[in-house]
């Protein structure tokens, strides 16, 4: 039941409150009680439109940054609002009006406002529009260094690496704790070949500043070769145990294109087929599925099982620090024994496969002992013989 003690204010900020806890239904709920009492609160509809937006219900969103926008016309957060929506709804010219239409309405040295059109447009990949938000707030609040960082990404995005190396540290000369900052600085060092300087950013981060494990890989593989450190190190358990917290279980449409992966490995050696081609293995997989046909690699065995066709015979690959020989299966169980033999081979793949992403950004297959062979060597990581 509505409280008539409460101002519009009050159930504002109560809505803010639950909104940034994430509990947007009871956020809504607290809205809409207050509009009850208050219906033309402008502050009231801007917050339901951002509610509705955070559970991508744009269509709703759209509606309540509209009525906002009605009894105020100028309202800034509604005018962002409104062309954060219509950006979802594909209308780019019309959300650019309406993000062109604070800046002349005169909050340009509003720097939250300037930061959060920046990234609403930097998702969607507009990213010189982006920049254009983020220069106007960088400008306006030079020793800012959110804001500075946010121009050191657009920089990046657009292929300008040298001015975005520069802009980032200067975000962290003045925050030398901004750690989305130093690990995006770190991953570009490692990208342009600058290993000892990606190794000093990325090693002043802590695990649970990454939320992507790109960067984690990165730096273990950097601590083992410049600070000599073997598996099993206790400087690596931290950051392993990140590793481990931020994977998931793949999706189903990840492990079927796994299997079309797979496939295309078993029938085509000459390297990978275009993108027209794969579409065409997928359709052709799933006619197959459908009309009960066997589809070969989409049923798992048991690794001491014999596979399909050439799963016995002999192989030959060639690692840094060893040469292997067997059937796959022999010889991922002889990799994993030397590595790491406490653990399953599915494990052992799944591990070494993401390893192996964050050393050279190319995805390696853990489906089976012969996708995640053929997939290393893709990657650069070893070579088969035979």
């Amino acid at each position: 039941m509505p409280s008539p003690f409460l101002s519009s204010e009050e159930y504002d900020e109560r809505a803010h409150q639950l909104y940034n806890e994430g509990d947007y239904d009871q956020a809504l709920a607290v809205l809409r009680e207050g509009l009850t009492i208050y219906p033309n609160a402008v502050e009231l509809h801007i917050g339901v439109g951002y509610a509705y937006h955070a559970r991508e219900e744009y269509a709703w969103a759209r509606r309540a940054f509209e009525e906002a926008l009605v009894l105020d016309p100028e309202h800034e957060d509604a005018l962002a609002g409104l062309a954060e929506t219509l950006l979802k709804f594909g209308q780019r010219d019309a959300a650019m009006r309406s993000f062109q239409r604070t800046l002349e309405l005169g909050y340009s040295d509003d720097l939250d406002l300037m930061l959060q059109i920046g990234r609403a447009l930097f998702r969607e990949d507009m990213v010189d529009e982006a920049k254009e938000f983020f220069d106007i707030g960088a400008q306006n609040n030079p020793d800012n260094p959110d804001a500075v960082a946010c121009v050191g990404y657009a920089e990046h995005r657009l292929g300008d690496h040298d001015s975005a190396i520069a802009t980032l540290r200067k975000a962290l000369r003045l925050d030398p704790e901004q750690s989305e900052a130093r690990i995006y600085l770190g991953n570009i060092l490692y990208d342009q070949g600058e290993y000892e300087a990606a190794l000093y950013h990325l090693d002043k981060s802590k695990p649970d500043d990454h939320w992507d494990e790109l960067g984690i890989w990165r730096l273990i593989e950097l601590k083992k070769s410049i600070y000599k450190l073997s598996d099993g190190d206790p400087e690596l358990k931290p950051w392993e145990e990140r590793v481990a917290a931020l994977s998931t279980t793949p999706s189903d449409i990840d492990e079927m294109l796994a299997e079309i992966e797979a496939k295309q490995f078993e029938t085509d050696e000459q390297g990978p087929r275009g993108q027209l081609e794969l579409f065409g293995a997928l359709l052709t997989t799933l006619a197959e599925a459908q009309l009960g046909e066997h589809v070969e690699g989409a049923a798992e065995l048991e690794p001491e099982a014999a596979g399909p066709g050439d799963s016995l015979a002999e192989h030959r690959i060639v690692t840094g620090d060893a040469t292997y020989e067997g059937s796959w299966d022999d010889i991922v169980r002889q990799m994993r024994d030397r590595k790491n033999a406490g653990v399953s081979l599915e494990q052992y793949m799944a591990t070494e496969a993401r390893r192996g992403y964050g050393l050279t950004g190319v995805e390696i297959s853990a489906r089976d002992a012969e996708s995640f062979i053929r997939g290393s060597a893709d990657a650069g990581l070893l070579r088969i013989d035979k």
